[in-house]
Formats: C-alpha cells, structure tokens, sequence
C-alpha cells in the first residue's frame, strides 16, 4: 500500500494524523467553553497569592498554550519565581508548536529550562480546568483556564 494520499506527498502515520485530530478537537472545545463563558479582563499586574486545602498557590499571569487558548499560570508547590514560571509555560508552548513534543500531539513530556511539562488529556482538562504542568525538584507549575462568568 502506497503511503502517500492523493496529493502524491507521503502522509503522516496513522497515530499522527489521530493525534493531530485529537488535539484540534481539544484546542476547539476549550476555545467554545471559554467563548460561552466570556472572557477575563487579562491577568494580574503583581502576583497573587490564595491558600487552599493547606497549600499555597501564587498566581503569576497569563499566557497561551500552543493552540492560543488563554492560561493563568501558578506556582502551586515548592518555590518558583512568578517570572520562571511564565517563561516556563511560554517556552513549553513554544516547544510544542515548534514540533519538539514527543508523544500524542504534545502530550509527552518536555525539558524546558530544567523543568519537565506535560500536557493534560482532554477529559481531565474539561473537568479540572487544568491544561499542563512542568515540574522539577518538588515544585509544580499549573497553566489553568481562566475563570469564567456564568453571568
């Protein structure tokens, strides 16, 4: 079987083109839950902190992932400066929409600056809100959709 399509140039393996697909559809469903709630007047101009269950989290801005959709970035364990941790989501980003995630669509891990990053599957981003991490040492990195008003 000849593994080009009709065009004559050779087509990605299967689990790429499923992987693609995957993760379009992901960046799609996030971008209509985020349009449906309106949007957030952009991110704070110092860090914020907020304790929960015992933990602090310290907010420290937004960003994008690599399909565009808008991310608030938090520190929420171990130590990492607000501008570390920004650049580490933007980097992972870039990473990722530059083609050097392995696995699904970016979904493998990724070295960035020492930190390791890896995106959330689809159903856990839909129902924590959560889109990556990037860890190292004890600390943890989140990029979390922003919140949205049901108003």
């Amino acid at each position: 079987m000849d593994p080009r399509g009709s065009s004559g140039r050779a087509r990605p393996p299967a689990r790429a083109r499923a992987s693609r697909r995957l993760l379009a559809l992901a960046a799609l469903t996030v971008l209509a839950l985020l349009a449906a709630g309106c949007s957030q007047a952009g991110s704070p101009p110092h860090p914020s902190s907020s304790s929960t269950a015992g933990a602090a989290t310290t907010r420290c801005g937004a960003t994008r992932t690599a399909a565009n959709v808008p991310v608030d970035v938090e520190v929420v364990r171990g130590h990492a400066s607000c501008g570390t941790a920004l650049t580490v989501e933007r980097s992972y980003a870039e990473a990722i929409r530059s083609g050097k995630a392995p696995g699904n669509g970016g979904g493998g891990p990724v070295h960035v600056h020492g930190w390791t990053c890896q995106g959330f599957a689809t159903p856990v981003v839909l129902a924590t809100g959560k889109a990556s991490k990037c860890i190292r040492s004890g600390s943890e990195i989140l990029a979390v959709l922003p919140p949205t008003s049901s108003g």
